[in-house]
């Protein structure tokens, strides 16, 4: 019977019983961010920028469909790199390391989370790993930067650098740098031209 709170009445699936393809994933995905997460408006962006569109993707975060399609693609993008640690700073990385660190468990490889170097357990360190430093909104690269620098100074060797949606707003220059690879699932373009 289906009676109670209504998120008893969800059907119930297996992760392994979803088989949707990477492209009818990322384009649903696309749909919840330009739903819950793209706007319009000026504002005042954490690196100091104006605009006049903005990024909040904690409302497609903390969504069941959109946090399980966040983690399921970045780990399609990041599996073959041999990670052994994703995290960033709090906000921008918590929820997205943590979904993606349980779905790596459940697909057979898997990637332990942090967040500024905190979450890991006693005995635990970043030094020799390899790390991916994952944020959801990156506008000029200061903020990603920041968790690199703290997973440095932890030993570890920062593989790359992941965004959910690049601004187009110096990130991909200041990255290139200091010589560290970075992609984005998706470019604001993508959404201002839609």
């Amino acid at each position: 019977m289906c009676r109670g709170q209504p998120i008893n009445c969800a059907p119930r699936f297996k992760i392994s019983e979803i088989n949707v393809s990477k492209s009818a994933s990322r384009a649903r995905l696309y749909e919840i961010i330009r739903k819950r997460s793209f706007g319009r408006g000026e504002v005042t962006l954490a690196s100091g920028r104006k605009s006049d569109f903005y990024f909040n993707l904690k409302p497609t975060m903390l969504d069941p469909e959109g946090a399980t399609l966040l983690a399921e693609l970045t780990y399609e993008a990041l599996k073959d790199d041999k990670l052994d640690f994703i995290g960033g700073l709090e906000m921008g990385a918590v929820p997205l390391a943590g979904a993606i660190a349980q779905i790596s468990w459940i697909k057979g490889h898997p990637i332990a989370a942090f967040f500024a170097v905190e979450g890991l357990a006693k005995g635990e360190s970043l030094q020799g790993k390899r790390v991916v430093v994952v944020e959801d909104v990156t506008t000029t690269g200061g903020s990603a930067m920041k968790a690199v620098e703290a997973v440095r100074e932890a030993g570890g060797n920062v593989a790359l650098v992941l965004t959910m949606v690049d601004r187009e707003e110096g990130a991909s220059e200041t990255f290139k740098q200091v010589g560290l690879p970075f992609r984005a699932l998706y470019k604001a373009s993508e959404f201002l031209d839609s």
